[in-house]
């Protein structure tokens, strides 16, 4: 028999896929010491096979995950998939000067420690997914954006951020069964300084969608948006699978004029129009 066990940021898609596979959802129990350690536990486990589902949005969810698997295998698991909707640090793929870590690889090496396969969604770069042993299993879950997108987008466009995520629109223009793709020209001179270059694409007077795998700041994607509107743009709606929008990042997209932001439930946001629970379960 298969349970599956929550981590705390992500009790929301943890239900729906134990709904979607019509498996049990474990108690687990959250707490924290005085002294600010944590402790993840899953009191009456007893099944043979465990999908701990957590997405390492921060470093005390790295340290719970790293708990519920362990105390799933104390409890007599015998095989445990972990389930990384969205992978912390996954974009920290390699050492960005001499003496750094790659720290991609630290997390996925502590993850695979105590379990027997793991699956993560459309990350940043699938390259990651070889840090992991054995090698981890990328979910393409950028169709699902299709759906919560109005039915009647006039001549639509779907644009990325960078050439580098022109699958990701083609993949929800796609799933939407119409328009347009391409992407704008992004040139990122550091961890917060991107520059964009406007692309050829004709959108005036045209609904736009532009897409992206995360969303974290909302600056690069509200530069995008400013170019649209000084061409002319009809509606805009931005979706991404990993909604991060941190800080003030949705008032960022909604001041640049953005008409709705969708994301999945890979990170539990008020954005997280769909879930990734489908794909997720027809992987499983």
């Amino acid at each position: 028999m298969t349970t599956i066990v929550s981590g705390s940021a992500s009790q929301t898609l943890a239900a729906a896929l134990a709904r979607e596979l019509e498996e049990p959802l474990a108690p687990v129990k959250y707490d924290r010491f005085p002294d600010g350690e944590l402790l993840a536990g899953v009191p009456d486990f007893d099944d043979d096979r465990a999908i701990v589902v957590a997405s390492t949005v921060s470093s005390d969810a790295h340290l719970e995950l790293l708990q519920l698997q362990d105390a799933v295998r104390e409890a007599g698991a015998e095989e445990v998939v972990t389930v990384l909707p969205y992978m912390g640090y996954g974009r920290q793929d390699a050492a960005f000067e001499a003496g750094h870590p790659v720290s991609a690889r630290a997390v996925a090496r502590a993850v695979s420690t105590s379990t027997d396969r793991v699956l993560t969604v459309n990350p940043h770069e699938k390259a990651v997914c070889e840090f992991f042993e054995p090698t981890a299993t990328p979910v393409d879950a950028a169709g699902r954006l299709a759906d919560p997108l109005p039915a009647d987008l006039e001549d639509p466009v779907f644009l990325s951020p960078d050439a580098g995520a022109i699958e990701l629109a083609e993949t929800v223009r796609d799933a939407y069964g119409d328009g347009e793709t391409d992407y704008f020209e992004k040139t990122r001179h550091s961890g917060t300084e991107v520059e964009i270059t406007p692309s050829d694409v004709d959108v005036a007077g045209r609904d736009v969608v532009v897409t992206d795998d995360i969303i974290a700041t909302g600056s690069t994607m509200s530069e995008a948006v400013g170019v649209l509107r000084d061409r002319g743009v009809g509606r805009v709606f931005v979706t991404c699978v990993h909604p991060l929008l941190a800080r003030n990042a949705v008032t960022k997209l909604s001041r640049a004029g953005v008409e709705a932001i969708y994301g999945t439930d890979t990170i539990e946001r008020g954005a997280s129009a769909v879930s990734v629970a489908p794909a997720l379960a027809a992987e499983l």
